[in-house]
């Protein structure tokens, strides 16, 4: 019986010393869209015009952050108010997904 309380001591200690993973996270970044990502190309519309034409036609809402390019999920009404802005997105991050849970203007 110890050891079984010793064996889940221990591996307590450790989920806890190395974070669990999906805990929320922040990020900032340019909301655009998954097919076009850090480069918009229809011509002749702004990045917020290209960005909702090309969600409209079946791409993701993602977030550009430097070079790395995150698909976004969640509220699609509130992701659409920033497109091409830069924007605050607060969420989960699971590979190349961020589950949105909040997103504001960028202060930065």
């Amino acid at each position: 019986m110890k050891m079984k309380l010793m064996v889940a001591v221990i591996l307590a200690g450790a989920a806890v010393g190395f974070g669990a993973p999906g805990g929320e996270k922040t990020f900032t970044g340019v909301v655009s869209d998954s097919m076009c990502g850090q480069h918009h190309m229809m011509k002749g519309k702004s990045a917020a015009e290209c960005t909702r034409e090309c969600v409209k036609g079946g791409s993701d809402y993602a977030l550009v952050v430097g070079d790395k390019v995150y698909t976004l999920k969640g509220d699609k009404s509130a992701i659409d108010k920033y497109a091409g802005e830069k924007a605050t997105v607060k969420g989960t991050e699971k590979g190349e997904t961020i589950t949105v849970s909040s997103i504001s203007a960028s202060q930065k």
